[in-house]
């Protein structure tokens, strides 16, 4: 049986439309553009109702609130970046950050840090990994929806806006934001498309999904999606992507599930400056492939 899945992906010209739609708003006293809600008639009659709705331009209900999961390892130089960067979003924002055990000066960083009545800050005192800290951000979350964000901004905090529609918009549950389904090939090394592409694409084999990037840091869930989970989550480490997968997979049959992807744009860092995922890594993602395809 096929979940159900939708994907959609702008053209190049549509995005160029649409950037030229936003550009002609009106600026702030500060000289930035407007991008807020109350331009949404307006970009709307401009654009179109069906432009709008697979642009990331739309509404944010008034009582809606996006739980950010930030899981955090040896990341004392851009830590305090992301949190800004999650706060120039200006959605409304529930600011969860797990330290995984780090030893770098991050922990005392975010001591600092707690005072902030907006942040949520959760220590482990030891590096259990970056599953294990998820585990612990999604049962602290008390949004409507729960977005991961990964500390070392190879993903752009305001993409999530446009990740967070199809959901807003009754059309998903699980949108899961993809770096290989843009056009752009220049986002990474071949080797890594192409460890990521089988990995997606055995990944769907087993659950009968359409993801092209199932590791991908962008993956936004209702939280009851991902809370009635959590609790039977076991991996530590990034094999909770597969985890995930597979088990919302499996929640589909008896809660009708709606997965949904759509393009993002990716940084990625390398590991001189820190990049922590390796081959093993890979290795252990074809072991829950198949774990967690077969056995749940």
């Amino acid at each position: 049986m096929k979940r159900p899945f939708e994907s959609d992906a702008l053209t190049r010209q549509e995005q160029q439309q649409i950037a030229e739609a936003v550009a002609a708003l009106p600026a702030t006293e500060s000289g930035e553009i407007d991008r807020g809600d109350r331009h949404f008639e307006s970009l709307r009659e401009r654009l179109g109702e069906d432009l709008c709705r697979r642009g990331g331009i739309y509404v944010i209900p008034e009582d809606f609130v996006l739980s950010v999961v930030i899981p955090i390892y040896n990341e004392v130089a851009t830590v305090e970046s992301v949190v800004e960067r999650m706060r120039e979003t200006g959605m409304p924002l529930e600011l969860i950050l797990v330290d995984d055990g780090s030893t770098d000066g991050t922990r005392e960083l975010l001591e600092e840090m707690e005072s902030d009545p907006e942040l949520t800050i959760i220590m482990h005192e030891q590096n259990r990994g970056k599953g294990a800290a998820l585990r612990t951000g999604f049962n602290a979350a008390t949004g409507d929806v729960i977005a991961i964000q990964d500390a070392d901004l190879e993903y752009d905090p305001f993409e999530l806006r446009y990740l967070l529609q199809p959901i807003v918009e009754d059309r998903a549950d699980v949108v899961y934001g993809s770096r290989f389904s843009g056009g752009d090939d220049s986002i990474s090394p071949f080797w890594h498309q192409l460890a990521c592409g089988f990995l997606s694409k055995f990944c769907n084999l087993m659950t009968r999904l359409k993801f092209t990037d199932v590791e991908t840091c962008y993956k936004l869930f209702r939280r009851e999606c991902i809370q009635e989970i959590a609790p039977t989550l076991r991996e530590n480490r990034f094999g909770i992507e597969i985890e995930m997968t597979s088990k919302l997979s499996r929640r589909a049959k008896k809660r009708g599930t709606r997965f949904f992807e759509r393009p993002i744009s990716y940084d990625r860092r390398s590991y001189e400056e820190g990049k922590k995922i390796g081959w093993k890594d890979g290795v252990s993602a074809i072991r829950c492939i198949v774990r967690y395809g077969l056995f749940g």
